[in-house]
C-alpha cells in the first residue's frame, strides 16, 4: 500500500473540517490500531492523552506523561498512518514557549492536528485539577502554536472545558480563541444541544466535541448543523484491549475461570492505582475536588 504523506493527510483533515458532516474519531494508540482504523474506513483518528498515559505509564490521566514520551508514541503512529490523526496535546506541556516546542515535535511526528487546552495542568498546589488558565494566557498559547507550525496544513485546535464555567464565560473564551486564529474549537463538558447551541451561535470555525458517549448529543446530523465536524466518543478500543489482555492471561494461567467479571473500567482502576495518586495529591499538594 503506497504511503500517504503527512501533508496530504493534513489536507484530508482540513477537507473534513470544511464539509457539512460530523464524523466520529477512531481511538488509535499504536501503529496496529492506526492501520486497523484506516482499513475500516474511519475518516480520522485520535491519540488521547489519557490513553497514552495508560499505555506508557500505566498511570491515570494526571498529567504525568512527558512531551518526549507522548511524541514517541505519536511518531510510531505517524510512521504508518494512512488516515489523519489528532494528537491530544493536553496543555502543551507547559507555558506558551513549551507549546511551541510541542507543536514542533508533534508536527515532525506526523499528526494532522493537535488540541491545546486551557486547563491549568499539572494541578497546582491548593487548586482544583479542573481549574483553567486565564483567557489571556490561553490566547497566548494559541498564538504561539500558530507561530511554531511549519506546515500551514497542520490544524491547531483550541480546547476548553464547557462544563466548569458559566455559558457566558465559555462563549467569551471560545470567541477569543477563534479571534486568535485557532483552526477549530474543541470542547469537553457540553451538556446537551441547548448548551451547544448557545455556545456555537457566534462561532464560525469548525467544532470538535469530546462527548464520552453523552446520549444527549447523539444526533450526528444535528451536531453537523451546529458546526461540529469531529466527535470523540471515547477510547473504547483501548479499554477493550485491556480487558482482552487480562482475560487471555487468566486463561493462560489456567485459573478457575478463563474470564472474570471485572469490566475494562474496573481493570483500569485496579491497575493504575488512582487512589494512591489522589492521596499523594492531597498530602503533598493540597489538591481537593
Amino acid at each position: 500500500m503506497p504511503k500517504i504523506s503527512h501533508s496530504a493527510l493534513r489536507r484530508q483533515f482540513r477537507e473534513l473540517l470544511a464539509t457539512p458532516t460530523c464524523v466520529e474519531t477512531a481511538s488509535v494508540f499504536d501503529p496496529m490500531s492506526a492501520r486497523i482504523a484506516a482499513d475500516l474506513g474511519f475518516e480520522v483518528g485520535i491519540l488521547g492523552g489519557s490513553v497514552a498515559s495508560l499505555q506508557v505509564l500505566a498511570a491515570p490521566d494526571f498529567a504525568l506523561i512527558t512531551l518526549s514520551e507522548f511524541v514517541e508514541q505519536a511518531t510510531r503512529i505517524g510512521r504508518v498512518a494512512q488516515l489523519p490523526f489528532i494528537a491530544d496535546a493536553d496543555h502543551g506541556y507547559g507555558n506558551a514557549l513549551n507549546v511551541m516546542r510541542t507543536v514542533e515535535e508533534l508536527e515532525r511526528a506526523g499528526v494532522a492536528a493537535l488540541t491545546i487546552e486551557d486547563t491549568l495542568l499539572p494541578a497546582q498546589f491548593g487548586r482544583k485539577s479542573t481549574d483553567l488558565i486565564s483567557i489571556e494566557e490561553g490566547i497566548g498559547k494559541v498564538r504561539a502554536a500558530l507561530e511554531a507550525r511549519v506546515d500551514p496544513q497542520l490544524s491547531i485546535i483550541a480546547r476548553t472545558n464547557a462544563g466548569v464555567l458559566p455559558t457566558e464565560a465559555v462563549i467569551e473564551r471560545t470567541l477569543a480563541y477563534q479571534k486568535a486564529g485557532a483552526d477549530g474549537i474543541c470542547m469537553v463538558g457540553v451538556a446537551d444541544f441547548e448548551h451547544l447551541e448557545k455556545i456555537a451561535e457566534n462561532l464560525t470555525v469548525p467544532l470538535m466535541l469530546v462527548t464520552y458517549g453523552n446520549p444527549k448529543l447523539h444526533d450526528a446530523q444535528r451536531l453537523a448543523s451546529l458546526g461540529v465536524r469531529v466527535v470523540v466518543a471515547g477510547h473504547a478500543a483501548y479499554f477493550a484491549a485491556i480487558k482482552a489482555t487480562y482475560d487471555s492471561l487468566r486463561a493462560q494461567r489456567q485459573l478457575t475461570h478463563s474470564t472474570s467479571n471485572l469490566s475494562a473500567t474496573e481493570l483500569t482502576h485496579t491497575y493504575t492505582l488512582p487512589e494512591s495518586y489522589v492521596a499523594w495529591a492531597e498530602e503533598f499538594m493540597d489538591v481537593k475536588e
